[in-house]
C-alpha cells in the first residue's frame, strides 16, 4: 500500500513509515567517513536512522588532492549519499546544514526545520585552521571539499596559462611559483602531485614557457616532514620530493601570507599560488553542546565516545578528541573515523537491549603517503615499504576502500593511464577565465 507525501508528492510506503514511527530514532549528522559508516553498520538494526548532511555526496578525502591537480575527476572519487544507502530500509537521508541543537527537547535544528533524535551521532568533521590569521584564507586556500579542489586546480592550471600571455619575466616567475603550506600528508602529497603535474604532464604543452622551470616549495615549520611517521620514512620522502623537484623548507614558519605571495622568517618568496595544508580546527559540535573542547575545538568525549551528560549523544570523527592506547590523541585520518562510526552502531544496538557500552578501542593498521606517481611509504608497525612497492601497495588500499566498482575501475583505468604515459585526463579550467586571466595585466596598468 502506498500513498502521497503531502510536502513532496513522492510515492510512500506506508507500512515503512508506521513501522518506523514506532522504532528508536538514531539521527547521524555528516556523511563522512565516520557517519556513513554508522548509518551502514546500522542498516539491520531495529531503529530508524536519519542521516543529514549539507551535500550530497560522500568524499573520498585520501584522494582529493588528486583532483585539486588533475589527476581525478570529482565524480571518481565522490558518490551520492543516496545511491549509496539506497537499500538500506530504515535509513533517510535529509539534505541541509544543521546550525544547532536543542538537547532538552532532543532535536536537531536544520534550518526552520527540527529532526527528534533518542541517539544522536555527530561525525560534522572539522575545516581549516589559519591559527588566527584567518585573513590569510583568501589567499592561500585549504583542501577540504569538491568545491575547494575544483577551485585549486583552476588557480594552478591558470597559473601557466597567464605566464604564457606574460611579457614581464618576474610575473612570469610569481604565477610559476607554487607555495604549499604545511608537511603532513596533505601537503607532501600535494606539492609531489604539482610537481609531477609541472614537470611531466604538462612538459611539451606551452610554447613560450617552459612548464618544467615551475618552482615548488614545501613549508613545514617542525624540523622534518611527515611528522607521524618514523624518521627513515620521513628522509626518504624528503629525498624523494626533492627528486621531483620540489624545494623542502623544513623548521621555518610563514610569517605573512597576502595576494604576492609569502614570508618565511625575513625571506620573501613572491607567488600567485599558495596552498593551506597547515592545521584543521573543528566543527562546533563541541559549541552546540556546551561540552569542553581542545584548542582545536574537538568534544572531548568520553571512552565509548559518548559526551558527558549526554548519555545518548556521540562524537566521532574530526570533531572527537579520543585518546589511544597511548594516551596520545587519535589523528584526524579515515580508518579512525570509519572504526569509530562502526563502534558507535554497536553501542546503540547494545543500548537498546539493555546491555552496557563498551570502551572504543582503535586498531591501527599502518600508516601511507604518497609522493609522485611511483613513490609513496607506508609503515606497518615496524615493516617499512618505500619507493614503487610502496606506492603499489598505497594504490591497492586507496582503491579497495573506494565507494563504488565504477569508481574503483576508472580510478585504475586513470591511474595506469597516468603511469605509462605522464598525461593527466582531468585538467579542466571551469568557471570566469576571462577576469581571472586579465588580473595580473590589469593591475599593472592600472598601477
Amino acid at each position: 500500500m502506498t500513498h502521497l507525501d503531502p510536502e513532496c508528492g513522492c510515492p510512500i510506503e506506508a507500512a515503512r513509515r508506521e513501522e518506523l514511527a514506532q522504532l528508536p530514532k538514531v539521527v547521524i549528522v555528516g556523511a563522512g567517513f565516520g557517519g556513513l559508516s554508522a548509518a551502514k553498520a546500522l542498516a539491520k538494526a531495529r531503529v530508524h536512522v536519519t542521516l543529514i548532511d549539507r551535500r550530497n555526496h560522500h568524499l573520498f578525502q585520501p584522494l582529493l588532492y588528486q583532483v585539486a591537480t588533475a589527476g581525478l575527476a570529482p565524480t571518481q572519487i565522490a558518490t551520492p549519499v543516496r545511491a549509496i544507502v539506497r537499500k538500506q530500509r530504515n535509513t533517510d537521508v535529509l539534505l541541509g546544514e544543521v546550525d544547532g541543537l536543542d538537547v532538552a527537547r532532543k532535536q536537531v535544528k536544520l534550518g526552520a526545520r527540527r529532526v527528534a533524535y533518542d541517539y544522536l551521532v555527530l561525525a560534522t568533521g572539522a575545516r581549516h585552521s589559519y591559527f588566527g590569521r584567518d585573513e590569510w584564507e583568501r589567499f592561500a586556500p585549504g583542501l577540504k571539499t569538491l568545491e575547494d579542489a575544483t577551485e585549486l586546480r583552476k588557480r594552478i592550471l591558470l597559473a601557466f596559462e597567464r605566464a604564457e600571455l606574460e611579457d614581464d619575466a618576474a610575473e612570469r616567475a610569481r604565477l610559476t611559483t607554487f607555495v604549499v603550506i604545511g608537511g603532513g600528508p596533505t601537503g607532501v602529497e600535494t606539492a609531489g602531485a604539482i610537481a609531477e603535474l609541472a614537470k611531466k604532464a604538462l612538459a611539451s604543452d606551452y610554447r613560450r614557457i617552459n612548464p618544467q622551470c615551475a618552482r615548488i616549495l614545501l613549508v613545514e615549520a617542525a624540523p622534518r616532514l611527515l611528522g607521524s611517521f618514523p624518521e627513515d620514512l620521513s628522509e626518504h620522502a624528503r629525498c624523494a620530493l626533492e627528486k621531483l623537484g620540489v624545494e623542502a623548507r623544513l623548521g621555518q614558519a610563514v610569517s605573512a601570507c597576502d595576494a604576492e605571495g609569502v614570508t618565511l622568517g625575513g625571506e620573501r618568496i613572491e607567488s600567485r599560488c599558495v596552498i593551506w595544508a597547515a592545521g584543521v580546527q573543528s566543527s562546533p559540535a563541541a559549541k552546540w553542546l556546551g561540552a569542553p573542547a581542545d584548542r582545536a575545538g574537538r568534544a572531548i568525549v568520553d571512552a565509548d565516545l559518548r559526551v558527558a551528560g549526554h548519555d545518548n549523544v556521540f562524537v566521532i570523527g574530526d570533531c572527537a578528541l579520543v585518546a589511544g592506547k597511548d594516551g596520545a590523541p587519535l589523528p584526524g585520518v579515515a580508518p579512525v573515523a570509519k572504526q569509530q562510526g562502526e563502534h558507535i552502531a554497536k553501542t546503540i544496538a547494545r543500548a537498546i537491549r539493555g546491555k552496557e557500552a563498551r570502551p572504543f578501542v582503535y586498531s591501527d593498521y599502518g600508516s601511507m603517503a604518497t609522493i609522485g606517481r611511483k613513490a609513496a611509504i607506508a609503515d606497518f608497525h615496524g615493516l617499512h615499504l618505500k619507493g614503487i612497492i610502496g606506492w603499489l601497495v598505497w594504490s591497492a588500499a586507496h582503491i579497495y576502500f573506494l565507494i563504488g566498482f565504477r569508481n574503483r575501475v576508472a580510478v585504475t583505468l586513470d591511474w595506469t593511464l597516468s603511469y605509462l604515459t605522464f598525461e593527466r585526463g582531468a585538467r579542466l579550467i571551469t568557471g570566469d577565465l576571462v577576469e581571472a586571466s586579465q588580473a595580473p595585466c590589469a593591475k599593472r596598468e592600472a598601477a
